[in-house]
């Protein structure tokens, strides 16, 4: 699963969804002071306050589980036009969108791909590129995040 931590997201998904959130996913980025990222989505998009509210949610539980040892920051967020993929439904759902992904290990000397997101195939995660077609793993993938389409995202007024 891409850098999503199972066991952090089966201890979280009940607070989210609890207050109504889709859990879109969680990374634990280690380091001097890690970090936990911990992605919220909701179908009338997610406010700072909704954000605020889950990170509440979650401390509690991670208060009382205690999963991590030492320091690290906690942070609540939607996953933002750059959507973070990690599981195979993810994959499914966002076919047909253009995808940017880093694998574990180099394929033909090649760690990133840029492509139109074609789905699952024989539980593998099919990229249509140019003129080739690049079938993986889910469990072989660093990252992988929508590429956002500016050009659908108006401001108003402009």
């Amino acid at each position: 699963m891409p850098r999503e931590s199972v066991e952090l997201r089966k201890l979280v998904e009940p607070a989210v969804t609890a207050l109504g959130f889709e859990l879109v996913g969680v990374e634990f980025i280690r380091g001097k002071s890690g970090v936990l990222r911990v992605y919220i989505d909701h179908p009338d998009g997610v406010s700072v306050n909704d954000c605020q509210s889950a990170s509440y949610q979650i401390s509690g539980v991670l208060d009382v589980e205690d999963p991590i040892r030492g320091d690290y920051a906690l942070e609540v967020s939607s996953p933002g036009l750059d959507r973070p993929l990690y599981r195979a439904q993810d994959f499914e759902r966002f076919a047909g969108h253009e995808v940017d992904l880093r694998l574990l290990a180099p394929v033909d000397g090649q760690r990133r791909f840029k492509g139109v997101l074609g789905g699952l195939r024989e539980g593998q995660v099919v990229i249509q590129m140019k003129d080739e077609e690049l079938l993986v793993e889910v469990d072989e993938i660093d990252q992988a995040r929508l590429v956002p389409d500016y050009r659908s995202h108006r401001v108003e007024g402009a």
